[in-house]
């Protein structure tokens, strides 16, 4: 690697771990000040989602795990679950956008935060992007757009397109999972059946995709192939399948627990009482 390129790529893990690190004390900061003035304070399940996912992200982008994914599919995909299937959902459950703001200098909030949201425009924005529609063909169009060899190989081989890239799916994840945990502000915190059919349609784009990388006899992303270490066809074909098969059975086991907790959850007799007393 050219000296210019480690010192810049230097510069981007220190920049994003401190990054990384400052949003966790802002978090924590807002979830102690949190938990000292309210009778009902975030519970430390809900912290530790927080930081876990955010360690996740810091995995996927910044650890030595990531320097492999110019040199294995494998750990390329590792990345891409790590952000749009584990890390989404966990900072999600966190109730970032809460604590997030109780953590921030209050001046700070009043000042800037409060008077950004308060514009009827940024409202409708808000209200827009994380309509379940918009949310679930956010994180299909990332997924598909980025598995096509031509974006996948550009990605691969500009530092900026790969961060773009790792930004979109950490993106196009948060809202996908936004409309399932409703965390706040979302209006409405009911879960309904129509999220089980959500999380069941999300995995037909990733079963078709896994199941493409898993039964082709050819090499989809010919940048392996040219790899440092020069591995043979049959050794890059080897991690494709081992790709296709990571994604194939990570998406389907997330998505089925989350839907198994929501169904549980509409399925309660504590829901079903608290219906029939608002009819």
């Amino acid at each position: 690697m050219p000296h210019h390129h480690f010192q810049a790529a230097w510069q981007f893990l220190v920049c994003f771990t401190l990054c990384i690190v400052l949003t966790s004390l802002v978090y924590l900061r807002g979830w102690f000040q949190l938990r000292s003035i309210s009778f009902s304070p975030v519970p430390v399940w809900r912290a530790a989602s927080f930081l876990g996912g955010l360690l996740l992200i810091w995995i996927a982008m910044a650890s030595p795990v990531a320097a492999l994914d110019h040199e294995l599919l494998t750990v390329h995909m590792i990345q891409h679950l790590l952000l749009m299937t584990f890390a989404a959902p966990l900072i999600l459950l966190g109730e970032p956008a809460m604590l997030l703001l109780d953590g921030l200098p209050r001046r700070f909030v009043r000042a800037v935060i409060d008077p950004l949201f308060g514009f009827p425009l940024i409202q409708q924005a808000g209200k827009a992007l994380t309509r379940p529609l918009f949310c679930w063909l956010a994180a299909v169009a990332a997924l598909v757009v980025w598995h096509i060899p031509a974006a996948f190989n550009l990605g691969m081989q500009s530092e900026a397109w790969h961060v773009v890239e790792h930004v979109s799916f950490l993106g196009t994840g948060l809202l996908f999972w936004w409309p399932v945990i409703q965390p706040w502000p979302s209006v409405s915190n009911s879960a309904s059946w129509s999220m089980v059919l959500y999380l069941f349609l999300a995995t037909l784009p990733c079963d078709i995709l896994s199941g493409f990388l898993v039964f082709s006899e050819r090499v989809a992303y010919v940048v392996y192939l040219a790899t440092p270490g020069q591995q043979p066809r049959l050794s890059v074909l080897a991690d494709q399948d081992c790709a296709g098969a990571l994604m194939w059975t990570c998406v389907t086991i997330v998505y089925l627990v989350a839907g198994t907790i929501l169904s549980t959850r509409l399925l309660s007799p504590k829901r079903n009482l608290q219906s029939l007393e608002v009819r």
